[in-house]
């Protein structure tokens, strides 16, 4: 029998053949075959495999669900959980933001404040495993899938507008750039949402396992705001 799931998690050629090698190995399956792109398995056995035994065969990074049996209240949930990181990264970022400028507030500061450390912490993630965000990256942003370079030097133009942001360095420039490749990474982020592809989300590298949802698009558009507010 022949059986499509859905996995994600699957970042470079490395987790693919992970994958493949775990799933292979257990019993009544007869071949797998894994599409990186399209975060898919074919599994072919001659006998019924729950879902149970195929995620505990998978390390925990690897989420795999049934394409043919929806599974919604489970996926949610985990879903929150995955995106635990994310909420809390941009809760210290905030708080910071605005103790740094409590005695003399600012908006404007405290705004250039947050995307600087936005930049910089968002950056360091994707520094951990630049092969593996660029692998993820291109799944998504229109750029990246044209221009493969594009991937492996993101992380450090993130770093350069963090370090312009809170240094105060050409903010004019900064600002323009970050709408660029943000208000273009968004485009790409919405169309998956669209299409509902279920990938996985690089904006924080490949440690943190974050699947693509409105919240990747929410923290663009944020930025975008704020771009758009100082430059007015």
């Amino acid at each position: 029998m022949k059986k499509l799931y859905n996995i994600t998690g699957m970042t470079c050629s490395g987790c693919k053949a992970t994958v493949y090698e775990k799933l292979s190995s257990l019993d009544k399956v007869m071949n797998v075959e894994i599409n990186l792109e399209e975060e898919e398995a074919t599994i072919y056995s001659n006998d019924q495999i729950s879902l149970t035994t195929l995620k505990k065969a998978l390390p925990s990074k690897y989420i795999i669900s049934d394409k043919n049996n929806s599974e919604t209240p489970v996926n949610e949930e985990k879903k929150l959980k995955q995106l635990k990181p994310l909420f809390l990264i941009l809760t210290y970022i905030t708080i910071t933001s605005i103790l740094i400028n409590y005695n003399k507030w600012d908006s404007g500061n405290a705004m250039l404040d947050f995307m600087g450390l936005f930049f910089i912490i968002f950056s360091f993630f994707k520094i951990l495993d630049v092969a593996g965000f660029k692998n993820s990256f291109k799944m998504y942003d229109p750029i990246a899938k044209i221009i493969p370079i594009y991937g492996w030097i993101y992380p450090f133009i993130e770093i350069i507008l963090g370090i312009m942001f809170l240094m105060r360095l050409k903010i004019n420039i900064a600002l323009i750039i970050t709408l660029l490749i943000l208000g273009i990474t968004s485009i790409g982020v919405l169309e998956t949402l669209l299409n509902k592809k279920k990938i996985k989300c690089a904006c924080l590298g490949t440690t943190l396992n974050l699947p693509m949802t409105e919240a990747t698009l929410i923290e663009n558009i944020i930025m975008i705001f704020m771009a758009i507010s100082l430059i007015i």
